[in-house]
Formats: structure tokens, C-alpha cells, sequence
């Protein structure tokens, strides 16, 4: 079976492009044939950089490479903007081109939300219309699909993948945190994720927890969200406890960001929207608990794992904050609860289940056919 999938890939500093390395690498062990259709900037073995979000004929480039490859499925993983101006609608152009050739596609949906745009509406439904199967995340994205689109029940959930690790040794001592309980602010930088809310509710944790340290490892791309991030630059600058606040710049790379996840002992994410976090997904990989706001994705994540606490208002992020980092019995329970999780979604099972769709759609197609593919060793 050869894959293609349409996605960004690293280097690309893109949570999408993590992702896909992640589960194209699970996937290495059924020995298929796996390329990646990318943005320019990816790299890799079997990786095909074509097209820049700007430019106008992003369908043609990618089904022309599509055409050279011959896959015998697509894999899109889909974000809005990825494909073009008005929220990336050239993606529809490339799936009825697949349609056209009998090329069956299956397509993630990464961004589920009540209140898309009539633009993403419209998107969202020739996707639909024209993939072979859908997948998301949760189970209340797919309830939001079958309740505002024509679904013909081909949507599957399937859970972002965990890394299992190992925390790297002695890592507080690396970034100078030995003896500090550590509260990690960190992720690509977006006004909607609200990291000045626990900026500003900082000296009243500090004031139940001497030794408590904020940590902001923040990821950014260039010139984007600039104004946001000197905001909040300013406001650890005048925070009566910025000697508290330890900030971290960089774009750090996997390695790295382990070991900034082994220095924290809770990971903060005060979103205002958002579907599920790649974010959650690496603290998860490290077990650390969370603290979060009460949008669809967390709360789902802290009833189902009971790996954090979701807060309502300002005192339940201090209260929250301080129960896990003072409660070692509580806090190791929540370990033990997210370790067990993980165990369930690691990327060597979210690849079977993607195998097994796709194979489901491809026995559907060619029901005495058996595809054959010895890899070069």
C-alpha cells in the first residue's frame, strides 16, 4: 500500500507537522510505502516540498504530484489557511480532482468548532463530501459534525497520539530550578491561548507558595503574534514577583523541549478556544498534570483521564495551581492517571487504527485484490 499525505512536516515549526512525524513514524512498521506532500521547507526521505501558502495554484501542485506517485490512498491533515487564502478553499479544488481519478482520501480534521465562519462551513462540508473517511480528535467534535453537516457516517475518532518518554535527568538542574515547583506556560504563541491570565494571577500563588516558579517557554514564528508576545514580556517585566518568573526564548527543538517538559511539575493551559492541544499531548508524554481552562477539549481530557483540574474563574486557577503543587499524594495520582492513559494512545496504536481504516476503504475498492510490497532493506 503506498500513502501519501498532504500535510506540513518538519522542520516546518508547525504543531501539524509534529504530528504527522510522529504518526508516519509509527507507521514505519507495517513496511508501507509512506510520502509526504508538503509545504516548502519540509524534509525528509520521500518527502515532496510543492507549495507556499500564498501561492494560487496550490490543487494543481499537489495533485500533480499526486499524479507522479500514484498513492494508492491520501492521507490530509487538515488545518484552515494551510491551502491558500480564504481559509484554504484550494483544498476543495484537490479533492474533487481526486474524486474525478478514483483516489480515495482520508482527511483529519484538526479544528472542530460551533462557531466556524460561512467560508469554514462550506469548506468543512465538500471535505466531507468528498473524503472517503473523516477522523477528529474527540467525541464532541464528532457529535458537532453529525449535528451541522451531512455526515453519511463516515467520521471516526481517533485520539492524538503520546509519546511514551523517559523525563531527561536532573533537568531543573539543567535550567537552574533545584528545589522550585515549576508551573509551565508554554506552546506556539496565540492571543486565544490567555498565558497572561496566569502571568497576572502569579503573586497570589507565590504568596501561598514561596518557592513556586513560572516558567514561559513560548514558541513563535516570525513576526507573528509579535504584539501579543511583547505584551506579555511587559507584564512578567512589572510583575512584583518576575524574580519568580524564569522566560525561556528559542524554538526549541525536541530534544530541548524535553527537557524544559522534565523541569515542570504542572503544565498551564488557560485557553479560550482550542480543540485538542498538541500542547496537552507532549506534558502529557511526561505526566505532568494540568491545569486548564473549562473550553470542550480540556474539560473532556480531565473527566476522561483525570489527569488535571478545568477552572471557571480566576480563583479556581490559584486554588487549582496550589492543590496539585503543595498535594504530593494528589499530584502523584494524577501521574499515575495520565500514565495509564498514555499506555492506551501511544502512537504505536493510533497507527494500527489508521491502518485499519485505511484498509477498510481499500478492501471496499478491490475486495480480491492483495497488495504486495517487499521494502528495500
Amino acid at each position: 500500500m503506498r500513502i501519501a499525505f498532504i500535510s506540513t512536516y518538519p522542520p516546518i515549526e508547525c504543531g501539524l507537522a509534529t504530528y504527522t512525524k510522529y504518526l508516519t513514524d509509527a507507521m514505519k512498521k507495517f513496511k508501507k510505502e509512506i510520502f509526504i506532500v508538503s509545504q516548502i521547507g519540509a524534509k525528509g526521505e520521500n518527502t515532496f516540498p510543492v507549495y507556499a501558502p500564498q501561492h494560487t495554484d496550490i490543487a494543481y501542485r499537489l495533485f500533480h504530484i499526486v499524479e507522479k506517485t500514484a498513492p494508492d490512498i491520501i492521507h490530509i491533515e487538515h488545518e484552515f489557511g494551510l491551502f491558500g487564502s480564504r481559509r484554504g478553499f484550494q483544498i476543495v479544488d484537490f479533492l474533487l480532482r481526486c474524486k474525478l481519478t478514483e483516489t480515495p482520501v482520508v482527511t483529519t480534521l484538526h479544528t472542530v468548532y460551533t462557531d466556524l465562519s460561512y467560508t469554514e462551513k462550506i469548506i468543512i462540508q465538500h471535505i466531507i463530501d468528498n473524503s472517503s473517511a473523516i477522523i477528529v480528535h474527540e467525541t464532541y467534535q464528532k457529535k458537532i459534525l453529525e449535528k451541522n453537516y451531512n455526515h453519511q457516517n463516515k467520521i471516526a475518532v481517533i485520539p492524538h497520539g503520546i509519546r511514551l518518554c523517559k523525563k531527561t535527568v536532573e533537568a531543573k538542574k539543567i535550567l537552574g530550578l533545584e528545589n522550585k515547583k515549576v508551573i509551565l506556560l508554554s506552546g506556539y504563541l496565540r492571543s486565544t491561548k490567555c498565558f497572561e491570565k496566569i502571568i497576572k494571577l502569579f503573586p497570589k500563588i507565590v504568596d501561598q507558595l514561596k518557592n513556586a516558579t513560572l516558567l514561559l517557554a513560548i514558541r513563535t514564528r516570525i513576526l507573528e503574534h509579535s504584539e501579543y508576545k511583547n505584551y506579555l514580556y511587559e507584564l512578567v517585566e512589572k510583575s512584583p514577583v518576575k524574580n519568580n518568573i524564569k522566560v525561556l526564548t528559542g524554538q526549541f527543538p525536541q530534544y530541548t523541549f524535553d527537557t524544559i517538559l522534565s523541569a515542570a511539575d504542572l503544565m498551564a493551559l488557560p485557553y479560550t478556544k482550542g480543540g485538542q492541544s498538541g500542547i496537552l499531548s507532549q506534558s502529557s508524554a511526561f505526566e505532568l498534570p494540568a491545569v486548564t481552562s473549562n473550553i470542550d477539549s480540556f474539560s473532556h481530557w480531565c473527566k476522561t483521564v483525570n489527569g488535571g483540574l478545568c477552572c471557571k474563574t480566576d480563583d479556581d486557577y490559584v486554588k487549582n495551581i496550589i492543590k496539585i503543587l503543595t498535594d504530593d499524594d494528589y499530584s502523584k495520582q494524577l501521574q499515575q492517571n495520565i500514565r495509564k492513559h498514555n499506555k492506551l494512545i501511544c502512537w504505536d496504536k493510533i497507527a494500527d487504527i489508521h491502518m485499519d481504516i485505511y484498509k477498510k476503504i481499500i478492501n471496499g475498492l478491490f475486495s480480491n485484490a492483495e497488495f504486495f510490497y517487499v521494502p528495500k532493506e
